[in-house]
């Protein structure tokens, strides 16, 4: 069994910081891809950023050059740390680990994070 544990959301005030932490754990095998997304209230999920194995980083526009995905290989960890921070980042932001197991190394499966509430008021 897998987890992904989320945490570091908060209330901040707009031009802010916040770092966000999702650690993986359980019978992990190997992570290739670890994924930030967000819902914020009444809309849909979104992909706000995203790190393969190897480092290669993507971002959705509205939040390239204030936030920064990293990851952690050793510790199965990703951050997420997010400056500038503006009232449309309100969200629920969910820690997303597309990983094989122990059991099923040959499988790829999709795993997520219970979510961490980011609240940024003007």
């Amino acid at each position: 069994q897998v987890q992904l544990v989320e945490s570091g959301g908060g209330l901040v005030q707009a031009g802010g910081s916040l770092r966000l932490s999702c650690a993986a754990s359980g019978s992990v095998f190997s992570i290739n891809v670890l994924n930030w997304y967000r819902q914020p209230p009444g809309k849909q999920r979104e992909l706000v950023a995203a790190v393969t194995s190897g480092g290669a980083t993507n971002y959705a526009d509205s939040v390239k050059n204030r936030f920064t995905i990293s990851r952690d290989n050793a510790k199965n960890t990703v951050y997420l740390q997010m400056n500038s921070l503006k009232p449309e980042d309100t969200a629920v932001y969910y820690c997303n680990g597309l990983l094989t197991t122990a059991q099923a190394m040959g499988v790829t499966r999709s795993y997520w994070g219970q979510g961490t509430q980011v609240t940024v008021s003007s």
